[in-house]
């Protein structure tokens, strides 16, 4: 195998780790909140945790599903995602985040490496499909920040993904 390969595939396998670290992330956070902390904002100018993950389940869908396979059709309706209002439990959002990512995953692992430099198929960007992926996973990683940001305000509760860099708390 040649180097170039070799890169695409680790960037490719790269990309489908941190989507499942960062959606089990979400789907704890998600576990922790009842259905009033998922669908609670601050004001109109902020969203929910609800809106969140429609937000990045139709994102992953239409960026990497949709844009890199011809098995799903783009069906994403964007303002819908913000729009939403207490529409979902917990539970459904959680499922419907898996699906998504396990889809996404899916035609990421499926994805021919020799094709990461080829223009990617995405309504009102114009760049790679490594470009595009890149995007995709740093648009996630800045969502999954903002919902374990509320999470941690809403219940009070270390989340502990990091437990090896725990501080240690000072003597008194």
């Amino acid at each position: 195998m040649n180097t170039e390969n070799s890169l695409a595939e680790h960037f490719l396998g790269h990309c489908s780790s941190r989507l499942e670290v960062l959606s089990s992330w979400a789907d704890d956070c998600l576990s922790r909140l009842t259905h009033d902390q998922v669908w609670w904002r601050a004001g109109e100018a902020q969203n929910a945790i609800g809106n969140l993950v429609l937000h990045l389940c139709g994102n992953v869908r239409q960026r990497i599903s949709s844009s890199l396979s011809n098995n799903t059709p783009d069906t994403r309706d964007r303002d819908r995602e913000f729009d939403s209002r207490s529409c979902a439990t917990p539970e459904e959002l959680r499922e419907l985040l898996k699906a998504a990512v396990a889809e996404a995953i899916a035609t990421l692992r499926q994805f021919p490496a020799d094709r990461l430099l080829e223009r990617a198929q995405i309504p009102y960007y114009e760049r790679s499909v490594m470009q595009n992926i890149f995007a995709v996973v740093e648009h996630f990683a800045q969502h999954t920040g903002q919902i374990m940001f509320a999470t941690k305000q809403l219940t009070h509760q270390e989340l502990d993904y990091y437990p090896h860099l725990k501080r240690k708390k000072a003597s008194s």
